[in-house]
């Protein structure tokens, strides 16, 4: 397991949303278990959240910027609390890749907390923090 995913939420700024996301996120992956595409993982997440009370925008867009000029856009698969970036997974295994575009994302986004859920794992066990690329 990667180093980033061990005691995920632990170190975030805001431990109560953290857990609550990781709870959200374990009840969909109990429900529907590994094998399904990404977006249903998605829609059943947003789904939960709802159903949870917490604030979430899903397929935020976020421009990206190069020396000043827009030079395209991203979307994250969710903002949650207008303070926490959620990306989720359907693969075999996380790669330090996934990683690394992740923490692409939080700074594209000025985020400083993200956490990465891959779905395609039983029992969902890689959850992990990434700290933002020029915070390290």
């Amino acid at each position: 397991m990667n180093q980033e995913s061990r005691k995920a939420g632990k170190n975030l700024r805001d431990f109560k949303i953290t857990e609550e996301i990781i709870a959200c996120a374990i009840r969909v992956h109990r429900a529907l278990g590994p094998g399904f595409l990404e977006s249903i993982y998605e829609e059943a997440l947003a789904v939960e959240f709802a159903l949870s009370g917490i604030q979430f925008v899903r397929q935020h867009p976020t421009p990206l910027f190069y020396r000043d000029h827009q030079i395209g856009e991203h979307r994250l698969d969710f903002l949650v609390e207008g303070k926490i970036l959620v990306e989720l997974k359907a693969v075999s295994r996380l790669e330090d890749i996934h990683f690394a575009i992740g923490r692409s994302y939080l700074k594209a986004a000025n985020l400083n907390d993200g956490l990465l859920f891959n779905f395609a794992t039983a029992p969902l066990n890689d959850k992990a923090v990434l700290p933002r690329a020029d915070r390290t």
